[in-house]
Protein backbone atom coordinates (compact mmCIF):
# COMPACT_ATOMS: atom_id res chain seq x y z
CA UNK A 1 0.00 0.00 0.00
CA UNK A 2 1.26 3.47 -0.86
CA UNK A 3 2.08 5.96 1.88
CA UNK A 4 0.12 9.18 1.48
CA UNK A 5 2.45 12.20 1.45
CA UNK A 6 0.80 15.59 1.96
CA UNK A 7 2.84 18.77 1.44
CA UNK A 8 1.45 22.05 2.76
CA UNK A 9 1.45 25.13 0.50
CA UNK A 10 0.81 28.63 1.81
CA UNK A 11 1.31 32.23 0.74
CA UNK A 12 5.01 32.97 1.14
CA UNK A 13 6.16 29.34 0.88
CA UNK A 14 9.70 28.89 -0.44
CA UNK A 15 9.20 27.23 -3.83
CA UNK A 16 12.03 24.71 -3.45
CA UNK A 17 11.10 23.88 0.15
CA UNK A 18 7.82 22.69 -1.36
CA UNK A 19 9.00 21.40 -4.74
CA UNK A 20 12.15 19.64 -3.51
CA UNK A 21 10.30 17.06 -1.37
CA UNK A 22 7.54 16.87 -4.01
CA UNK A 23 10.15 15.92 -6.62
CA UNK A 24 11.83 13.38 -4.36
CA UNK A 25 8.69 11.44 -3.46
CA UNK A 26 7.12 11.56 -6.92
CA UNK A 27 10.41 10.48 -8.50
CA UNK A 28 10.71 7.62 -6.00
CA UNK A 29 7.22 6.49 -6.98
CA UNK A 30 8.16 6.67 -10.66
CA UNK A 31 11.40 4.67 -10.42
CA UNK A 32 10.30 2.10 -7.84
CA UNK A 33 8.18 0.01 -10.26
CA UNK A 34 11.15 -0.06 -12.65
CA UNK A 35 13.23 -1.62 -9.90
CA UNK A 36 10.51 -4.08 -8.92
CA UNK A 37 8.10 -4.59 -11.83
CA UNK A 38 4.55 -5.32 -10.81
CA UNK A 39 4.76 -3.50 -7.49
CA UNK A 40 2.73 -0.45 -6.54
CA UNK A 41 4.22 3.01 -6.30
CA UNK A 42 5.39 3.52 -2.69
CA UNK A 43 4.10 7.08 -2.31
CA UNK A 44 0.88 8.89 -3.17
CA UNK A 45 1.86 12.57 -3.17
CA UNK A 46 -0.53 15.53 -2.99
CA UNK A 47 -0.42 19.19 -2.04
CA UNK A 48 -2.70 21.02 0.38
CA UNK A 49 -3.28 24.78 0.22
CA UNK A 50 -4.17 27.07 3.08
CA UNK A 51 -6.30 29.14 0.67
CA UNK A 52 -9.77 28.67 -0.82
CA UNK A 53 -10.41 26.04 -3.48
CA UNK A 54 -9.42 27.26 -6.94
CA UNK A 55 -7.24 30.03 -5.51
CA UNK A 56 -3.51 29.87 -6.22
CA UNK A 57 -0.92 30.02 -3.46
CA UNK A 58 1.51 32.87 -4.03
CA UNK A 59 4.93 31.40 -3.30
CA UNK A 60 7.90 33.49 -2.33
CA UNK A 61 9.29 35.42 -5.33
CA UNK A 62 5.93 35.23 -7.13
CA UNK A 63 5.55 31.64 -8.32
CA UNK A 64 1.90 30.55 -8.18
CA UNK A 65 0.91 27.06 -7.07
CA UNK A 66 -2.50 25.41 -7.43
CA UNK A 67 -2.79 22.68 -4.81
CA UNK A 68 -4.73 19.42 -4.98
CA UNK A 69 -6.63 19.87 -1.73
CA UNK A 70 -7.74 22.58 0.67
CA UNK A 71 -7.40 22.36 4.43
CA UNK A 72 -11.07 21.41 4.63
CA UNK A 73 -11.07 18.51 2.16
CA UNK A 74 -7.62 17.00 2.59
CA UNK A 75 -7.28 13.31 3.47
CA UNK A 76 -5.17 12.10 6.38
CA UNK A 77 -1.44 12.04 5.71
CA UNK A 78 0.87 9.16 6.52
CA UNK A 79 3.76 11.57 5.99
CA UNK A 80 3.10 15.26 6.53
CA UNK A 81 5.63 17.74 5.16
CA UNK A 82 5.54 21.38 6.28
CA UNK A 83 7.86 23.54 4.16
CA UNK A 84 9.25 26.93 5.09
CA UNK A 85 9.66 30.32 3.53
CA UNK A 86 8.03 33.49 4.82
CA UNK A 87 5.77 31.92 7.43
CA UNK A 88 3.97 35.05 8.67
CA UNK A 89 0.67 34.13 6.97
CA UNK A 90 0.37 30.56 8.29
CA UNK A 91 1.59 31.61 11.75
CA UNK A 92 -1.28 34.12 11.86
CA UNK A 93 -3.83 31.56 10.63
CA UNK A 94 -5.52 29.53 13.41
CA UNK A 95 -7.07 27.27 10.75
CA UNK A 96 -3.67 26.40 9.31
CA UNK A 97 -2.14 25.72 12.72
CA UNK A 98 -5.13 23.57 13.74
CA UNK A 99 -4.82 21.64 10.47
CA UNK A 100 -1.13 20.97 11.07
CA UNK A 101 -1.83 19.77 14.62
CA UNK A 102 -4.72 17.56 13.49
CA UNK A 103 -2.77 16.02 10.62
CA UNK A 104 0.30 15.50 12.79
CA UNK A 105 -1.75 13.59 15.36
CA UNK A 106 -2.70 10.98 12.75
CA UNK A 107 0.50 10.88 10.71
CA UNK A 108 3.22 8.27 10.93
CA UNK A 109 5.91 10.90 10.32
CA UNK A 110 5.86 14.71 10.40
CA UNK A 111 8.67 16.58 8.66
CA UNK A 112 9.52 20.23 8.18
CA UNK A 113 11.86 22.09 5.89
CA UNK A 114 13.57 25.33 6.90
CA UNK A 115 11.23 27.70 8.77
CA UNK A 116 8.49 25.10 8.66
CA UNK A 117 9.84 24.25 12.12
CA UNK A 118 8.23 27.47 13.39
CA UNK A 119 4.85 26.14 12.24
CA UNK A 120 5.40 22.80 13.97
CA UNK A 121 6.26 24.68 17.17
CA UNK A 122 3.39 27.17 16.93
CA UNK A 123 0.89 24.35 16.34
CA UNK A 124 2.19 22.40 19.35
CA UNK A 125 3.51 19.49 17.30
CA UNK A 126 6.99 20.03 18.78
CA UNK A 127 7.40 21.31 22.33
CA UNK A 128 10.75 20.25 23.77
CA UNK A 129 12.05 18.23 20.83
CA UNK A 130 15.42 18.50 19.14
CA UNK A 131 14.84 20.42 15.90
CA UNK A 132 16.65 22.47 13.29
CA UNK A 133 15.87 25.14 10.74
CA UNK A 134 17.66 27.37 8.24
CA UNK A 135 20.94 28.68 9.69
CA UNK A 136 19.68 32.26 9.41
CA UNK A 137 16.68 31.50 11.64
CA UNK A 138 18.32 29.41 14.39
CA UNK A 139 18.55 32.30 16.87
CA UNK A 140 14.94 33.38 16.32
CA UNK A 141 13.62 29.85 16.74
CA UNK A 142 15.50 29.55 20.03
CA UNK A 143 14.17 32.90 21.20
CA UNK A 144 10.54 32.31 20.25
CA UNK A 145 10.39 28.71 21.47
CA UNK A 146 12.94 28.42 24.29
CA UNK A 147 11.78 24.94 25.36
CA UNK A 148 12.96 23.48 22.04
CA UNK A 149 16.39 21.92 21.67
CA UNK A 150 17.37 23.86 18.54
CA UNK A 151 20.37 22.35 16.77
CA UNK A 152 22.61 24.42 14.53
CA UNK A 153 25.14 23.20 11.98
CA UNK A 154 23.15 20.11 11.02
CA UNK A 155 21.22 19.35 7.85
CA UNK A 156 18.41 17.48 9.53
CA UNK A 157 17.36 16.02 12.88
CA UNK A 158 15.49 12.70 12.94
CA UNK A 159 13.60 12.02 16.17
CA UNK A 160 11.72 9.06 14.74
CA UNK A 161 8.24 10.50 14.24
CA UNK A 162 9.38 14.13 13.93
CA UNK A 163 12.04 15.07 11.38
CA UNK A 164 13.17 18.65 10.75
CA UNK A 165 15.67 20.00 8.24
CA UNK A 166 17.61 23.13 7.41
CA UNK A 167 16.92 25.02 4.18
CA UNK A 168 16.19 23.98 0.59
CA UNK A 169 18.88 21.42 -0.34
CA UNK A 170 18.82 20.04 3.20
CA UNK A 171 15.11 19.41 2.71
CA UNK A 172 15.92 17.34 -0.37
CA UNK A 173 18.55 15.38 1.57
CA UNK A 174 16.04 14.82 4.38
CA UNK A 175 13.39 13.67 1.90
CA UNK A 176 15.78 11.13 0.40
CA UNK A 177 16.54 9.99 3.95
CA UNK A 178 12.80 9.45 4.47
CA UNK A 179 12.57 7.50 1.20
CA UNK A 180 15.34 5.31 2.61
CA UNK A 181 13.47 4.90 5.91
CA UNK A 182 10.08 4.16 4.37
CA UNK A 183 11.33 2.34 1.28
CA UNK A 184 14.92 1.22 0.97
CA UNK A 185 18.44 2.50 0.58
CA UNK A 186 18.45 1.25 -3.01
CA UNK A 187 15.30 3.24 -3.79
CA UNK A 188 16.73 6.41 -2.25
CA UNK A 189 19.96 6.00 -4.21
CA UNK A 190 18.06 5.38 -7.45
CA UNK A 191 15.85 8.41 -6.80
CA UNK A 192 18.85 10.68 -6.24
CA UNK A 193 20.48 9.28 -9.38
CA UNK A 194 17.33 9.90 -11.41
CA UNK A 195 17.30 13.49 -10.15
CA UNK A 196 21.03 13.92 -10.89
CA UNK A 197 21.28 15.05 -7.30
CA UNK A 198 24.40 14.50 -5.13
CA UNK A 199 22.65 13.16 -2.04
CA UNK A 200 24.38 14.13 1.21
CA UNK A 201 23.50 11.28 3.58
CA UNK A 202 25.30 12.83 6.55
CA UNK A 203 22.88 14.86 8.71
CA UNK A 204 25.76 16.27 10.76
CA UNK A 205 27.44 17.92 7.79
CA UNK A 206 27.13 21.68 8.40
CA UNK A 207 24.84 23.62 6.11
CA UNK A 208 26.62 26.19 3.97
Amino acid sequence: MSSRVLILAFDGVEALDFAGPFEVFTTASRVSPRMQPGTAAPFDVASVASVARGQAVQARAGLQLLATHTLADSPQADLLIVPGGVVDAPLASPDTLRWIAHQAAGAQIVASVCTGAFLLAASGVVRSDAVTTHWEDIAELRERFPALDVRGDVRWVDNGRIVTSAGISAGIDMSLHLVERLGSHALAERTARQMDYPWNRNPSHPSA
